[in-house]
């Protein structure tokens, strides 16, 4: 007589996809192919802004699931507290998603967001950390690797690596063969068992970063046995946010001046740099997203009747001058007397 074969139980937890990579590398564009492909999960969405002026909630295509923003602040340290709330609210809307999916800043440790699901008891007995998924630009990861950071400063884009269970190297039609090559060596460097996704525009097989039980808390302790237990967390300091708001319409011909003189000449150390800007004469918003000197822009949304014409415009990197970006973004404004 043969006995049965007893089967695992099934976590009833609601699993959670934490999203991150350095700045520019294509989050938020996997974030909306998550939002708008047919994989039949109800997901809700937590995203996490590094500025003081939002502009990712703008980026995110409209869907019908829910989306709760985190800005003023960064995921793993000063807001952190903000997203134990978040998470303990939706709790209680359980019946409405069966997935959460977490978007960090382009600057956040994920390693203390880790903590959040192992620290909390009533977060662990009702969520499961299912995979830390970790976007890299192949096109610009390596001099972000390669830099040299201040005594007690964290590399994020190391860490990010570190902690990944999945990686999805992006943007690997701006890279070169042997480039893509060296970033894959470097990678596996810091973390050698990740499964690395190759990707153009965030295109991965959505099953392979969704719901699949990948990350692994005793091969954690195993690299990292204080993982539990440290809380320190250090920015750079010299890598800032600049969010500028201003009314009225911009000069198309100044503002593309503008922008290139910007980045050819400082755009080594500006990081990301994104807006939703009002073109005069134009029905429509113009959405540009830039990571160092590439820049990307397109024709969005009409303006909706009685909406104000308004620019937002946001620049991280490291050593800005609010001040300059300011006075340079101000005279690109087409019509006199517009006000910030």
């Amino acid at each position: 007589m043969t006995t049965p074969e007893t089967s695992e139980p099934h976590d009833e937890r609601v699993p959670v996809t934490v999203l991150t990579g350095f700045l520019g590398s294509g989050k938020t564009t996997l974030l909306n192919r998550i939002l708008t492909e047919n994989h039949g999960m109800k997901i809700a969405v937590i995203e996490n802004e590094f500025g003081e002026v939002g502009i990712d909630d703008a980026l995110v295509l409209d869907a019908e699931e829910e989306i709760f923003e985190m800005n003023n602040g960064c995921i793993c340290c000063t807001v952190r507290g903000d997203l134990i709330r978040i998470l303990g609210a939706l709790m209680r809307r359980r019946e409405k998603f069966d997935h959460i999916l977490i978007e960090t800043t382009g600057l956040a440790d994920p390693a203390p967001v880790a903590q959040t699901f192992f620290m909390d008891d009533e977060i662990a007995s009702q969520l499961r950390l299912d995979a830390i998924v970790t976007l890299v630009d192949a096109a610009h990861v390596l001099q972000h690797l390669d830099e040299v950071k201040p005594e007690g400063v964290e590399n994020e884009a190391v860490e990010q690596i570190a902690f990944a269970d999945r990686i999805v190297l992006n943007k690997t039609d701006l890279a070169a063969a042997a480039t893509l090559a060296e970033v894959e060596a470097r990678v596996r460097s810091i973390n050698a068992p990740v499964q690395i996704l190759r990707a153009q525009h965030a295109r991965v097989d959505l099953q392979q970063v969704l719901d699949v039980g990948a990350f692994d808390l005793e091969r954690v302790l195993a690299d990292d046995p204080a993982f539990l237990t440290e809380t320190e967390h250090q920015h750079d300091t010299t890598v800032t946010s600049v969010g500028i708001e201003l009314t009225g319409e911009l000069d198309e011909d100044r503002l593309n001046a503008w922008l290139g003189n910007l980045l050819r000449t400082k755009g080594v150390d500006i990081f990301r740099s994104k807006g939703i800007l009002a073109i005069a004469g134009a029905p429509q918003q113009y959405v540009f997203q830039g990571v160092h000197m590439l820049l990307d822009g397109e024709f969005g949304r009409q303006w909706r009747e009685g909406e104000p014409r308004s620019n937002k415009l946001v620049f991280i990197g490291r050593n800005l001058d609010r001040a300059a970006l300011e006075r340079g973004f101000a005279d690109c404004l087409a019509t006199a007397g517009a006000v910030a």
